[in-house]
C-alpha cells in the first residue's frame, strides 16, 4: 500500500535524497523513492521495525506508536516518569462498580474520509469486534463483554468480573484505539482485520504515505478539532540495526532515536552537537529460569544454590556495562507490584551456595544453559557459567536464534522441553502486572510457564489481584506472587533493563512514557 486515505498537496512534497543528508543511505539502508515535505515543522523519528498493522486488535511496538497518533482513545497515558492517564476522546469515563465503566464522548471528533463524528457506536464496535474476531491482542481485552448503548455519545463497557487492568492496559493501550464502524465495514466487508486497509483517521495526524521498509508519513489531519500538534509532520524511518540507527542521527538523517545500551555510556560522555541523552528504566524483565521438573533441578536445594551462586551485578557489569540496574522482581520500579528488594542479595553468597549443594548431596554436578544468540544473553550466560564453577557446577551454553529460542519449553513443540535445564529468558512488558503473572499460573505449564512451577496459592492471588482496583491492595498481593516465585528456587531475577535514546535539542522537546518510549503528539518544536 503506496497511498493512505487523506491527501497532501504537491507543493508540500521533495524527494527523500534531498530531504535527507545520506547517512541511512550510506549506512546501507536506501529509502528508495520515498518522499518528504520540503516546508513546516517537521518530526524526523527512527523506529525499531516497519508499522506494517494499523489494526488495534493486532498491534506492535511501532504500530501503537502511530496509531496514537491517528486514532483516538477514551483515555491516554501521560508523558512523564510516573504510569497515569489523562482523558483523550472521553470527557468523562468513570468506574460506576466493578463491572462497569461509563464514558461520554467528547463532541467534535470527526473521522477522515466523510465518515462523520466518532460516536458511541464506534466504541462499542472496536471493542466488540477484537472479541469477536479473537484477534493477536484479545489478551489485552480481559474479561471484556460488550458496550452498551446509552445515547450518541454515551455508553457503558461491561465486564464479566472486575478487570482492573482496564485502567492500566485495556483503554491507553493498543486495543483502546477506537476506529470508524463504517469505514472498517466498507473496507473489509465483514469487520475483519484491518492489517495496512486504508480506513479512517480520527487523531490529530494522518497516515499520508508508507512505504513498506522505507518510510511512513504522518501530516496533520485538516478535520482534527483538538488542540494543535507541534508538528506539521512527522517522518518515520524503520531502522532495525540499533548501531545502524545511530549513525543515521549522527549523519543527520533523524532528530530522535532510541539507542543501544552498550552505546549509552559512551554517548553520555560525548553527545552528538545539540543533544540530549537519556535512559528511562525498561519495564522488560530477564531472569534466570530453571525447570523444576527435570531430574537434576528437582531438587530444592539445587535450585537455591544455582540462586546463590549467580552475583547479579558481576552479571550486569558484563552484559550492560554497568548501564543497568539489578532487578528486586519481575515487576519494574514504577509499576504495580514492584518490591524494594528480592529475597536473594544481588551479589548472592558462594558459601551459602554450597552449603545448599552439600544439603543436596551432590557433586559434580553438570547443567546445560540455553539462550537467544544476542550478545547480552550469551554474555549473561557465559557469566553464570563461571559463576557456577566456583561451586563445582559445569555448564553448558546453547545458543539459539529466536524462532528455535521460543520453543524450547513449549511442549506443543515437541519433547525438548524434558531436556530443558537453565535458560536466560527475557520477556517484554506492558504497564500492568496481570501480563507477567498470568504466565506462572499452573495452566501455563509447558506454554509460558517454561519453570514449571506450581502453587496453589499463586493461581488464587493471580485470580483475585485482577479485581482490585485499588493500587496499594494490588501491590500487595503481586509481591507476594514474586515471593513465591523466588521461594521456589527456579527464578533468579536479574535486571528489568533501560530504554536509552537521544534527540536534538535544537529541532525538539521530546516527550516520552515512564519506559522512554515517544509519545510523538507531545512533542513539541523549539
Amino acid at each position: 500500500m503506496n497511498e493512505i486515505v487523506g491527501t497532501v498537496s504537491r507543493r508540500t512534497f521533495l524527494k527523500a535524497t534531498g530531504a535527507l543528508g545520506g547517512g541511512i543511505v550510506a549506512a546501507g539502508m536506501p529509502l528508495g523513492q520515498s518522499i518528504w515535505a520540503a516546508e513546516g515543522k517537521v518530526l524526523r523519528v527512527r523506529a525499531a521495525s516497519d508499522l506494517g498493522n494499523l489494526d488495534p486488535g493486532s498491534y506492535g511496538t511501532s504500530s501503537f506508536e502511530v496509531m496514537s497518533c491517528v486514532y483516538s482513545k477514551l483515555i491516554r497515558y501521560n508523558p512523564g516518569s510516573e504510569w497515569s492517564w489523562e482523558l483523550e476522546a472521553a470527557e468523562q469515563v468513570q468506574q460506576v462498580d466493578p463491572t462497569h465503566i461509563r464514558f461520554r464522548l467528547k463532541k467534535g471528533i470527526r473521522f477522515t474520509g466523510g465518515y462523520g463524528e466518532l460516536r458511541s457506536k464506534d466504541v462499542k464496535f472496536s471493542f466488540e469486534r477484537i472479541i469477536r474476531l479473537k484477534l493477536a491482542q484479545t489478551y489485552d481485552m480481559g474479561s471484556f463483554d460488550h458496550v452498551e448503548l446509552e445515547d450518541d455519545y454515551t455508553g457503558v463497557i461491561v465486564f464479566k468480573t472486575p478487570f482492573a487492568a482496564a485502567w492500566t492496559l485495556m483503554l491507553p493501550y493498543g486495543v483502546g484505539h477506537i476506529v470508524s464502524e463504517d469505514a472498517v465495514m466498507k473496507a473489509t466487508k465483514d469487520g475483519g482485520p484491518i492489517g495496512m486497509t486504508p480506513t479512517a483517521f480520527s487523531g490529530p495526524y494522518m497516515l499520508a504515505d508508507w512505504k513498506a521498509n522505507q518510510y511512513a508519513l504522518l501530516t496533520r489531519n485538516p478535520e482534527w478539532s483538538g488542540p494543535k500538534p507541534g508538528f506539521d509532520e512527522i517522518r518515520i524511518v524503520p531502522i532495525s540495526d540499533t548501531k545502524v540507527a545511530e549513525r543515521a542521527y549522527q549523519a543527520g538523517d533523524t532528530d530522535f532515536t532510541p539507542i543501544s545500551v552498550d552505546s549509552l555510556a559512551a554517548f553520555k560522555k560525548d553527545p552528538p552537537a545539540d543533544t540530549n541523552v537519556e535512559a528511562k528504566p525498561s519495564l522488560d524483565y530477564t531472569y534466570i529460569s530453571m525447570n523444576s521438573d527435570h531430574p537434576k533441578l528437582k531438587d530444592i536445594n539445587v535450585r537455591k544454590a544455582i540462586q546463590w551462586a549467580i552475583n547479579v551485578p558481576q552479571v550486569l557489569e558484563a552484559a550492560y556495562s554497568g548501564q543497568v540496574e539489578v532487578a528486586t522482581g519481575i515487576a519494574a520500579k514504577g509499576l504495580i507490584g514492584y518490591r524494594d528488594k528480592a529475597l536473594v542479595p544481588p551479589v548472592g553468597d558462594l558459601a551459602k551456595a554450597k552449603d545448599f549443594l552439600d544439603k543436596a548431596g551432590v557433586d559434580g554436578l553438570t547443567l546445560t544453559l540455553d539462550c537467544m544468540n544476542s550478545t547480552p544473553f550469551t554474555t549473561i550466560a557465559q557469566v553464570v557459567q563461571a559463576q557456577l564453577s566456583q561451586i563445582g557446577i559445569t555448564v553448558e551454553v546453547n545458543i539459539h536464534d529466536s524462532s528455535e529460542f521460543y520453543t524450547l519449553g513449549m511442549q506443543s513443540a515437541g519433547a525438548r522441553w524434558k531436556d530443558l535445564q537453565l535458560v536466560v529468558q527475557h520477556f517484554t512488558m506492558v504497564p500492568e502486572p496481570f501480563y507477567f503473572s498470568a504466565a506462572y499460573t499452573r495452566d501455563q505449564i509447558g506454554i509460558w510457564n517454561w519453570e514449571r512451577f506450581s502453587s496453589k496459592r499463586y493461581d488464587e492471588l493471580n485470580a483475585i489481584a485482577i479485581t482490585v482496583n485499588d493500587p496499594d491492595e494490588r501491590s500487595k498481593l503481586y509481591r507476594e506472587m514474586q515471593d513465591l516465585l523466588e521461594e521456589s528456587g527456579a527464578f533468579r531475577f536479574l535486571t528489568n533493563g533501560v530504554n536509552p535514546f537521544m534527540y536534538r535539542t535544537t529541532r525538539m522537546q521530546a516527550a516520552t512514557d515512564p519506559q522512554g518510549k515517544p509519545l510523538y503528539i507531545g512533542f513539541k518544536p523549539v
